[in-house]
């Protein structure tokens, strides 16, 4: 075996040199893993490093595997954060088609490692201390897990990764490889965006103009027409907006509320949004209205921090304006329009009341495949403890309001003495919240037919 003597020259030959550094660095040989000193200087990482020196060119998904690998061979951290980069401009340089080939195959093309994961256990099994048990969570952490992090340490790498994993969610076929990996995006962003880590701000006109911008781009709800528009949501003195922020992303917020000051529940989405609407003083505001609740990152999809906003902004609200006495939503119910036409096919949609006795009906009993209420907004907001309060006709005349919901909205109620009991009602007995006046409605609604598409998933 070839050692390295203090004032002894390396050897010139190529094949001593990849010889010596396999011997230090023994590896499982497996494809696109670069463990030698080969791939460090002629590889994946030496092109990394060339690629550094001028503009990324789009590569093909085979030689973005080689690339990631490479990644996941490197020792030393010091070179982290540029090599990470390097890839992440020619991974974003490739077309979607690339991207989404290269995401699908590289949990596959990077198994954990049996043999280590064996000899971690065996370990474990003979000492059982501290040492043995950080070997063997070592040893069984997946590869792709740890190239998430060595790709968060490039310049903006928080903000490319939730771009990574938009990729893979809009991929047209979710293969099982993409959920395999999407399991271990979703690991790292729970982590990583924990409530604990993020800061609530409140937004408003004088907020920096980057952070306008976004609102108008990201409003998912009730689109914003412009500037003006925009100030008018900001603006008044009975409007509030607030939002999550990463430390990552200081000027794109995560997710945001939209907030009303009202007396009472609003029955109409143009009773909040109208141009011409009075505004009122907040000291004589008996109601918080969230009536628009906006993710902004696709690839965030699914992380559960809206519920954690709501509750914080309450608990601001509680302390600004001490005299509200009631917090609660007015939503759409974009799933409602689709689940009617499977369910009362051939009928003509109803009005007034009967839509309305509809409507709480499908939010009531309407279920996926998993057993969970269908409509998306309603298994938010239910899901965090609220209760269906009321539902409206002839609410939403917005194309897309008719379009999804026949222009039926609902408010929820956060009663936050009822919320933990609402809660258990739904996860241990499987029954919605709802108001005395919705469970009269109920009462006298004629039963729907139940077809087998109402346990598909929304």
């Amino acid at each position: 075996m070839m050692t390295e003597e203090p004032g002894q020259a390396l050897p010139q030959d190529k094949t001593a040199v990849n010889e010596m550094t396999r011997q230090r660095n023994p590896g499982p040989p497996r494809r696109g893993m670069r463990a030698s000193l080969d791939a460090l200087l002629g590889g994946s990482i030496g092109k990394l490093v060339e690629r550094i020196r001028g503009s990324a060119r789009p590569a093909s998904s085979d030689s973005l595997l080689d690339d990631a690998a490479a990644l996941l061979s490197l020792r030393a951290r010091a070179s982290g954060p540029t090599l990470a980069s390097a890839f992440f401009d020619r991974y974003e340089a490739s077309a979607p088609a690339v991207r989404q080939s290269f995401l699908a195959q590289l949990n596959a093309q990077n198994p954990r490692d049996a043999a280590a994961i064996d000899a971690a256990v065996a370990a474990w099994q003979q000492d059982r201390d501290d040492r043995a048990a950080a070997r063997l969570s070592e040893a069984s952490e997946s590869p792709c897990a740890r190239l998430i992090r060595v790709l968060n340490l490039a310049p903006g790498g928080t903000r490319r990764l939730i771009a990574m994993r938009a990729d893979l969610l809009n991929a047209p076929d979710m293969s099982a490889g993409l959920r395999d990996l999407d399991r271990e995006f979703e690991d790292a962003f729970s982590a990583w965006f924990n409530a604990g880590f993020l800061e609530l701000r409140r937004i408003g006109w004088d907020s920096p103009a980057t952070v306008l911008e976004r609102l108008i781009a990201y409003e998912a709800v009730h689109s914003i027409a412009g500037w003006d528009d925009l100030r008018r949501r900001v603006a008044p003195a009975d409007r509030r907006c607030y939002g999550f922020f990463h430390p990552q992303m200081a000027d794109d917020p995560l997710i945001f509320v939209e907030v009303a000051l009202t007396n009472g529940l609003p029955r109409a989405i143009a009773e909040i949004i109208a141009g011409d609407r009075p505004a009122m003083d907040p000291q004589q505001a008996s109601s918080a209205i969230f009536y628009s609740i906006s993710n902004c990152q696709e690839g965030l999809r699914g992380i559960p921090f809206g519920n954690f906003l709501i509750k914080q902004v309450v608990g601001l609200l509680k302390a600004e304006l001490p005299q509200l006495q009631q917090f609660a939503t007015l939503s759409p119910v974009p799933g409602f329009a689709r689940w009617l036409a499977r369910n009362h096919e051939g009928e003509p949609v109803p009005e007034g009341d009967a839509l309305r006795r509809i409507a709480a009906e499908y939010i009531a009993t309407a279920r996926d495949g998993r057993g969970q209420v269908l409509d998306p907004v309603a298994r938010f907001h239910l899901g965090n403890g609220a209760r269906l309060e009321a539902a409206h006709a002839n609410a939403d005349s917005s194309e897309k309001g008719l379009r999804q919901g026949h222009g039926v909205m609902v408010n929820y109620l956060y009663d936050l003495s009822a919320i933990e009991a609402n809660l258990l009602r739904l996860f241990e007995l499987g029954e919605v919240a709802i108001s005395p006046e919705v469970r009269e409605m109920l009462r006298t609604a004629k039963p729907a037919p139940r077809k087998r598409s109402d346990l598909e998933t929304q």
